[in-house]
């Protein structure tokens, strides 16, 4: 197993601030980093988060995806755990293995796992076969009804992924590889890393095609703010048509 690359406790004792910036960034129809595309109904993003949990559940099932309900989860609306890859791509924290079965780090909501499951095939076109994640779900505070759905990480609809590993053993660490800047452009023209080396424009790739086929409303890589510089923040979210890319 590779290093641990944060301490999985503080990134929940802080989850607040992500949630509080994507709150502000969905509310502000005008901000120019949101896009909302003609065909938004029919992304994938949108469709999958509009699904019930035993309709999800039953995508999972059709497109053979290995996978344990959860009966309960504090704020997650279809909580369940991958128990195989996704295109020949395994996800998981930087637990050790033997403690992700039981990890609630390792639980994610069924349609996010549908939007990571069209994000392996992208990947596995690059030749990833490990994506090593930071965070997904954050359990809400112990006062949280136990009937209410949250969002974000609470709601385990976000992943932030930190290394992708390829099949020939190289690693993509989006903290070391990425090479972007806080206020530059992500992707499309005048975008792009530097120095441009192989590793960095396979990120890039990467972060681009997902981007270009809607599968998160909100992406976000070191080149949004500090709090970003080693991950992707991969999202869907649930009731809004809009997408943001930074």
């Amino acid at each position: 197993m590779h290093a641990n690359y944060t301490d999985l406790k503080s990134i929940a004792r802080t989850g607040i601030f992500g949630i509080l910036t994507l709150v502000t960034v969905g509310a502000n129809a005008a901000d120019d980093k949101v896009a909302f595309p003609p065909n938004a109904a029919t992304t994938p993003a949108v469709e999958y988060a509009a699904l019930d949990r035993a309709s999800c559940e039953a995508k999972l099932t059709e497109r053979g995806i290995s996978f344990q309900s959860v009966d309960a989860a504090r704020g997650v609306l279809a909580p369940i755990r991958l128990t195989g890859p996704l295109h020949n791509v395994a996800f998981h924290s930087a637990l050790p293995a033997a403690s992700r079965s039981t990890s609630p780090y390792e639980i994610m909501d069924c349609r996010l796992v549908l939007a990571l499951d069209d994000f392996a095939a992208i990947l596995e076109k690059h030749d990833i076969t490990e994506v090593v994640h930071l965070s997904a779900y954050r359990p809400p505070p112990k006062n949280w009804p136990d009937s209410k759905v949250s969002q974000h990480h609470g709601g385990a609809l976000a992943l932030d992924a930190a290394i992708f590993l390829r099949k020939d053993g190289t690693k993509l660490d989006v903290s070391k590889d990425f090479h972007g800047a806080i206020g530059a452009k992500t992707c499309g023209p005048k975008s792009g890393p530097w120095p441009a080396t192989e590793h960095a424009k396979a990120l890039r790739a990467i972060a681009c095609e997902s981007a270009d086929a809607h599968l998160f409303n909100v992406e976000l890589t070191p080149d949004f703010n500090k709090k970003h510089k080693n991950h992707f923040h991969l999202e869907v979210t649930p009731g809004v048509k809009w997408f943001m890319v930074k």
